[in-house]
């Protein structure tokens, strides 16, 4: 071969391994990045080319898909809808064709469009076969009676707010509810008509965020509440060893370093109050000198060991609530009343409730009971685990007593079930600088049956900007949301 051939050989191997290179860059390399780039329309395509499995609660459904009639988009064959959209909202999301997916429509994307490796042999045979790719399911583990108690509760109740139930013993969610919601179904197209309605339900638009999943995403100062938290911290660390046992808690109590009164709610018997009383009555002066006598260190240990300072993913993420380190007595005392730094998603205080509920073991929370494939196969199972032991059982049993007097004779008594023993904690936190906005109300509870289970505990926090000061309270507000979704529970279990 002469040289100028050789040089053209030379020049034509290199242009050939140059794009052997870039098609294995293109496909190996970039693949997953090219795969989700929003500009890649081909993904929307194939998304919506066949009808979404379905989000699956008690056995029904509760999305679907139907034909697309988005004008200028007829690559794009069907949309997804949403039976009773508000309800489920926090739980299912959304999946549109204009806006994308989030929450569970956006964590099992390729079971629900079939996509997903799991189902390679299934969509095998079905392409040998000629049949069309489906969809799988994903079953959750929510019960539809508790979500419509808690959700239409929050409805009637007109403010902001949000629900968590749990069972105890497994961590499975019973109820994820958020108010106000949106119908996802408002904006699945790709029209102008879709577009304006996912305009109107922007924060920008409309303040009252009702794209914001409260139940996960939203923290609140949890008040009173978290006085549970504190009398774990005591009982765990032996600083008082029953719930019977008088406090060194004097009136009035001097903050330490400080020469500020912590104030308790009215005239109620606080001095040296045992801890059932002092949570009974919701003594700060008891709990907020527990927590200054504890210690930060002391209290974050038992803040985190009921999940505090961490993200949960159920598999929704939920945001973090917080317990701050590095704090003096004082703001350990305030903090140890539910106030100063302290903030809470109602997750979070549904799973302080069902640690003490379950004997003192938290189980992780979760809302995916199993995913099918198209043809109800089941592709993975998800089976419960234990998260932590915030409290052994003996102690978890005496704040469980402590628990069921505040409903028996306490604040709580508006959550009373007949034949079934309550516990619970009140919470009126405070909101704004110096208190000066609406506090916000909480209650969180469990229920005990006769035969000594506890198949629900609950959360429920309300904001409600238009009511009365003096007629917030977590009793009066949230304490009947909070029986009517455990009544919702033992109900659905006869």
């Amino acid at each position: 071969m002469n040289k100028p051939l050789r040089r053209i050989a030379i020049f034509c191997g290199l242009l050939v391994l140059t794009l052997l290179l870039r098609d294995n860059w293109l496909q190996y390399v970039k693949a997953d990045t090219l795969k989700t780039d929003p500009k890649n329309r081909r993904v929307t395509i194939a998304r919506y080319s066949t009808p979404r499995g379905d989000i699956i609660v008690d056995g029904d459904p509760v999305t679907g898909s139907t034909a697309s009639s988005s004008s200028g988009l007829n690559d794009l064959k069907y949309k997804r809808t949403y039976k009773n959209g508000p309800m489920w909202a926090p739980v299912t999301g959304y999946a549109s064709q204009a806006f994308g997916a989030n929450q569970l429509e956006s964590l099992e994307d390729g079971i629900l469009t079939g996509d997903d490796d799991r189902l390679f042999f299934r969509n095998t045979l079905d392409m040998i076969t000629g049949k069309q790719r489906s969809g799988g399911n994903v079953v959750t583990t929510l019960n539809a009676a508790a979500q419509n108690a808690a959700y239409n509760g929050l409805k009637k109740q007109g403010g902001k707010g949000a629900v968590v139930a749990l069972d105890p013993s497994t961590g499975k969610i019973l109820a994820l509810a958020s108010y106000p919601s949106y119908d996802p179904s408002a904006f699945a197209g790709a029209s102008d008509t879709d577009a304006e309605a996912w305009k109107k339900l922007q924060k920008k638009y409309n303040p009252s965020d009702p794209m914001l999943n409260r139940a996960l995403r939203e923290t609140y100062p949890p008040g009173s509440t978290f006085k549970v938290v504190t009398a774990a911290a005591a009982l765990q660390n032996g600083l008082y060893t029953s719930a019977d046992e008088a406090t060194k808690s004097p009136l009035p109590y001097v903050m330490p370093g400080t020469t500020t009164e912590l104030k308790n709610e009215g005239s109620i018997p606080c001095k040296n109050a045992t801890m059932r009383i002092a949570l009974r009555y919701s003594c700060n002066t008891v709990f907020g000198k527990i927590g200054a006598d504890l210690g930060n260190d002391k209290m974050l240990a038992e803040a985190k060991k009921f999940g505090f300072d961490q993200e949960q993913f159920t598999p929704v993420r939920s945001s973090a609530s917080v317990f701050s380190d590095d704090m003096n007595q004082s703001q350990t005392a305030l903090s140890s009343i539910g106030q100063y730094n302290t903030a809470a998603t109602p997750l979070q205080m549904a799973m302080v409730a069902s640690a003490v509920a379950n004997d003192g073991k938290l189980m992780k929370p979760y809302m995916i009971d199993k995913l099918q494939s198209p043809n109800l196969d089941t592709i993975s199972q998800t089976d419960p685990e234990e998260m932590s032991q915030p409290l052994s059982a003996a102690n978890a049993q005496v704040l469980q007593s402590m628990m069921e007097t505040v409903v028996k004779q306490g604040t709580g008594t508006n959550a009373q079930i007949n034949g079934v023993t309550v516990g619970g904690k009140t919470g009126t936190a405070q909101h704004g600088v110096e208190n000066s906005e609406n506090p916000y109300a909480w209650f969180i509870s469990y229920a005990k049956l006769p035969d000594g289970s506890k198949p629900v505990a609950v959360a429920v926090v309300i904001e409600d900007d238009q009511a009365n000061r003096d007629d917030i309270s977590g009793g009066g507000l949230a304490a009947p949301i909070a029986k009517s979704v455990m009544e919702a529970v033992i109900n659905s279990k006869k």
